[in-house]
């Protein structure tokens, strides 16, 4: 049989290449993140393994499924099956089927620790053999934040870098696997060694044996606000794309606020874990500041990211489910991803060339666009501004916070029908629309969709947007001129513009633009 191609529970029909495809669909994907559209037969924005368990081809433990491109069509239903909630679209320009795949290698999907996937014949998977990669399926920088405190004493803090030891190996360490850090928390923190220092775990091995116990208060708010803000430079060896992750020991309890560093982490797109060993006794409350404390570090408090060992003794049989938890890279809901930390808007022509009924084709565009980024309150932000002689703001990036909101604003934007002038609007969203959120977090994009010739300057104020940190699409339709939108759109040029002849052209689009977003997320600084 083929190969099978090993995705994540986010891999869309539209991320795929050929024809007919063999995947393996990793374990325990998180099925309220799934989003499928259809049912039987799925648009290409489809999880595809969301449709796979939707269609009952596989569950939730995931396995070989194939996939079969097949063409667009009209109206994919809403239907509810196997715990998924499918979701209406009325039009796709592909679409894909699911069956199931091969057995024979299923064992090998992504998101399982290298151990957890070896075949009962004893023999290791072909993968692991390449000692220098490490375990490619498993995508993270780790900092191990441990504990250096009076509360946990010489003895317990050489028991705790066995721990980190044994978790270091099993976590398969190489050039394209994992990489790890060290940081001790005490009165001050200190940056042991960093994700570039080493690639190969006997390295790391010896750099923990070689640790030695500062002893202090355990200040591990400042040690967590601190790994946080400075650990995860590119110069220090983090990696674009690949998540971010602090797992941080505590013996006992910490002696300041965790609150201020789990909500500075979250803003830099870290997540934290917390592996909590011998928990305060009754007695022991009273002296800590927060009952709550694990909970207000942590990414979220979902019970996923908080991990309990009863002592430092004993500890092995708890490395593996630690291991799995820091290798679940799509469960690591605090990461940036193009898809939940930018913020798009779009400047929708309202010219009276359009039409009514080709206006709703632009808005169904818009829609099928920002249907693919989660949209929430912390995560990508959505705005539009329609467009004649003058501009009318719809909404603005702060007045919806869930994709619901969006979608029906988008749906309710009525057409004005006037003149073009482009320039004009562009400069209005950049300062308008743009300047309230030009020093958050999130990458900011704009997507200009025009069908006809600016009545004034479109060059000046594009790059005016440029310099304030804006990326500009261009979306021509009809009559749009080649020049006007080259001129308007982001370098490199080809790759920010784009036209169509006809309306229902626009549509064949959406997968190229939301992929070039991702890229340009991808390839900023981040």
């Amino acid at each position: 049989s083929l190969a099978s191609t090993a995705i994540t529970c986010f891999t869309r029909g539209l991320d795929l290449r050929k024809g007919t495809e063999d995947v393996l669909c990793p374990a325990n994907c998180p099925l309220w993140q799934f989003y499928v559209f259809g049912d039987g037969v799925y648009a290409s924005l489809s999880s595809v393994c969301g449709a796979a368990i939707h269609s009952g081809v596989i569950t939730n433990a995931g396995g070989a499924v194939r996939v079969k491109t097949l063409p667009g069509q009209e109206n994919y239903p809403a239907v509810n099956a196997n715990g998924i909630q499918s979701q209406v679209l009325s039009r796709w320009a592909s679409s894909f089927s699911v069956t199931a795949g091969t057995k024979s290698t299923a064992l090998e999907a992504v998101g399982r620790s290298v151990s957890t996937a070896r075949p009962s014949t004893g023999k290791r998977p072909k993968k692991t053999l390449d000692k220098k990669a490490g375990n490619k399926d498993c995508k993270a920088d780790i900092a191990f934040l441990i504990d250096g405190s009076y509360n946990i004493g010489q003895r317990r803090f050489n028991l705790q870098k066995n721990f980190v030891g044994k978790v270091t190996v099993m976590l398969g360490i190489g050039t394209e696997g994992p990489h790890v850090g060290v940081v001790q928390a005490s009165e001050h923190p200190k940056i042991e060694f960093y994700l570039k220092n080493f690639t190969a775990a006997k390295e790391v091995l010896f750099a923990i044996k070689e640790l030695g116990f500062r002893g202090g208060n355990s200040n591990t708010g400042k040690a967590l606000k601190y790994t946080a803000q400075k650990f995860f430079s590119l110069e220090n060896g983090a990696r674009k794309g690949i998540p971010k992750i602090i797992v941080v020991f505590l013996d006992g309890w910490p002696s300041d606020d965790l609150e201020e560093a789990g909500i500075v982490a979250r803003e830099f797109g870290v997540n934290v874990f917390i592996v909590s060993v011998a928990k305060p006794t009754t007695e022991e409350l009273g002296m800590v500041q927060d009952i709550g404390f694990v909970d207000k570090a942590v990414c979220r408090n979902n019970g996923f990211f908080s991990y309990q060992m009863p002592t430092w003794f004993g500890t092995t049989k708890y490395v593996k489910p630690l291991v799995q938890k820091l290798c679940s890279h799509e469960q690591m809901l605090c990461s940036k991803t193009c898809y939940n930390s930018v913020n798009i808007g779009f400047l929708i022509d309202g010219s009276s060339s359009i039409g009514e009924s080709n206006f709703r084709l632009v808005l169904e565009f818009v829609s099928n666009v920002a249907k693919a980024f989660e949209i929430s309150d912390i995560g990508s932000k959505v705005a539009a501004v329609q467009f004649t002689y003058d501009q009318r703001p719809e909404f603005s990036f702060t007045d919806y916070a869930t994709k619901e909101k969006v979608l029906s604003a988008i749906r309710n934007i009525s057409y004005m029908s006037g003149g073009t002038a482009t320039g004009d609007a562009i400069s209005f969203t950049t300062r308008n629309v743009f300047g309230p959120v030009k020093d958050g977090p999130n990458k900011n994009f704009l997507i200009v969709l025009t069908d006809g010739q600016s009545y004034d300057d479109v060059r000046g104020p594009a790059a005016a947007a440029q310099k304030a940190g804006i990326t500009v699409f261009s979306v021509g339709i009809a009559w749009a001129p080649l020049d006007d939108l080259k001129d308007m759109a982001s370098e490199p040029r080809e790759s920010h513009t784009f036209f169509t002849r006809e309306f229902t052209g626009l549509e064949q689009m959406v997968p190229d633009i939301i992929r070039g977003i991702c890229k340009d997320f991808l390839d900023s600084k981040q």
